[in-house]
């Protein structure tokens, strides 16, 4: 279902992405797969980040944040706070983005990820509006 789900959200079909990430969700959680639920929370928020359906992204971003920090996925959980950060900024919650992207930052540099310098170009935009 996670495959098929990533499958239509590249191809645009978020309604059926989403659909199919719900029923992933229900498998993750009966089977135990908290890695797995943490990942797909994590894309079913950036999918409704992108219809414009802000409050249910963080929701479901905060659920992704809770489980990723528990079992120690660092990767997510930058990348999860990078949205945090992004959406916190899109609100202008700078203060509430800076909180996000800080640590985001810290975890991406620690992991020599190429994903830092976007985190850091954020971090100096959002500071620079603070």
């Amino acid at each position: 279902m996670y495959q098929l789900g990533i499958f239509y959200a590249n191809k645009g079909e978020v309604d059926e992405a989403i659909a199919l990430y719900n029923q992933s969700l229900e498998i993750e959680e009966r089977i135990g797969d908290v890695q797995g639920k943490a990942t797909t929370l994590y894309n079913l928020g950036i999918l409704y980040a992108n219809k414009g359906e802000v409050d249910q992204a963080i929701a479901l971003f905060n659920q992704s944040l809770e489980i990723t920090e528990r079992i120690g996925d660092v990767r997510t959980q930058a990348n999860t706070l990078w949205w945090l950060g992004h959406l916190a900024e899109q609100q202008g919650e700078y203060t509430k983005a800076i909180s996000y992207l800080q640590p985001a930052l810290e975890i991406l540099q620690r992991l020599k990820s190429p994903d830092a310098e976007s985190v850091s170009a954020s971090l100096d935009r959002v500071m620079g509006n603070s």
